[in-house]
């Protein structure tokens, strides 16, 4: 991973075989990003995506091992008890222009990743909800 900060944006290359999550996490950790808007592109040759199942409070989960467009990826960064808490959506093509969508489990690097990580000068933290089972913004 490689970036450069202009002003309250982080431009960010995630280069190939990096996991994208494991890799904003270094980000905020290196830079005390407590608050950001992440939005990026790219290409992964793994990716774990799920959707949140409120019966189950689970994830249904779909691995996709092969190369794909990252057509969309964002989210934001909040904390949680001290640390990042990276919460990311992605809309993937494979090779038929079949879309795949969730929220992110993992994502590993196809090709390269292109992300801008917009600072906001405050900070968000999470909160366990058990009626829902996740994790909410807590103010």
């Amino acid at each position: 991973m490689q970036y450069r900060r202009f002003n309250d944006i982080y431009a960010v290359r995630v280069d190939l075989g990096e996991e994208i999550l494991t890799s904003l996490r270094k980000l905020c950790e290196a830079e005390h990003i407590a608050l950001a808007q992440v939005q990026a592109i790219g290409a992964s040759c793994h990716a774990e995506i799920g959707v949140y199942d409120l019966e189950t409070r689970e994830y249904r989960r779909e691995e996709l091992d092969s190369f794909m467009e990252i057509l969309s990826l964002s989210g934001n960064i909040t904390a949680m008890d001290g640390k990042p808490y990276i919460h990311l959506h992605a809309t993937l093509a494979d090779q038929n222009h079949v879309l795949h969508g969730g929220h992110v489990l993992s994502i590993r690097v196809g090709a390269t990743c292109e992300m801008f990580v917009r600072v906001l000068d405050a900070t968000v933290g999470r909160e366990r909800n058990d009626e829902l089972g996740i994790n909410l913004w807590d103010f």
